[in-house]
């Protein structure tokens, strides 16, 4: 499948999630996503994978505490100034459960944009929308280039025999992030981006689950929004 095309299912499933007033087809999407996740390089998809799950998570732990709906109480706890009485009730645990599961449908789907699609050629397919989309490339990327010149800052330093904490990783990948910048800004400058006659590389065409993919896409969204 195309990078364009996969990136529409991605944000169909995304869509769909917030879309979504049950929590079985939330549950189904968080399932998928999480499956296709698990094709990237263990290494990869971990970090990501972390974060998500765990956002998830304790988003599902506080919702209850924090929230005053339903009648059914399973647990009363003290009371806290301005919170009010600490309590747990069926209807909280369901709706944080819910929301959980959005937040994680919304976190797997940009997790496998990051680890799995290939940015140059999703670029290089919406040339019609060239500047907008040169700034979404770029800004989407970030993640995974920190990501790779942290491993490879690790390794340098443990071929040293030095260890750095991540707070202290956070100066070299910052100093390397900006002049990844300036070369980038220079390599563009080079090649002429933004004159007039400029050249095209080849792109393979669309294969018939390409178009299906989009189709699939509007069904996604479209039942999200009618049905689910």
């Amino acid at each position: 499948m195309s990078a364009a095309p996969a990136a529409a299912v991605l944000a169909a499933l995304a869509v769909t999630a917030l879309l979504a007033t049950a929590i079985w087809p939330v549950a189904v999407i968080c399932g998928v996503l999480l499956l296709v996740a698990f094709r990237a390089p263990p290494q990869r998809r971990r970090p990501y994978l972390i974060g998500t799950l765990t956002t998830a998570l304790l988003f599902v732990v506080l919702t209850p505490l924090v929230e005053v709906i339903g009648t059914h109480v399973l647990w009363t706890g003290p009371t806290i100034p301005v919170l009010g009485t600490l309590d747990v009730t069926t209807e909280e645990l369901r709706n944080g459960l819910f929301q959980g599961l959005r937040l994680a449908a919304v976190g797997l789907a940009f997790a496998d944009y990051a680890l799995l699609l290939d940015h140059d050629c999703l670029l290089a397919s919406a040339g019609w929308l060239r500047r907008s989309t040169v700034a979404v490339g770029l800004a989407t990327r970030l993640v995974p280039l920190l990501e790779r010149d942290a491993r490879d800052l690790r390794l340098a330093l443990r071929g040293r025999n030095v260890e750095l904490g991540a707070v202290r990783q956070l100066s070299p990948l910052l100093a390397g992030s900006l002049e990844r910048g300036l070369n980038l800004a220079e390599a563009m400058e080079a090649r002429g981006y933004g004159r007039a006659g400029r050249t095209r590389a080849p792109r393979p065409p669309w294969h018939v689950v390409d178009w299906l993919a989009l189709v699939l896409s509007v069904v996604l969204v479209a039942v999200g929004a009618l049905w689910l």
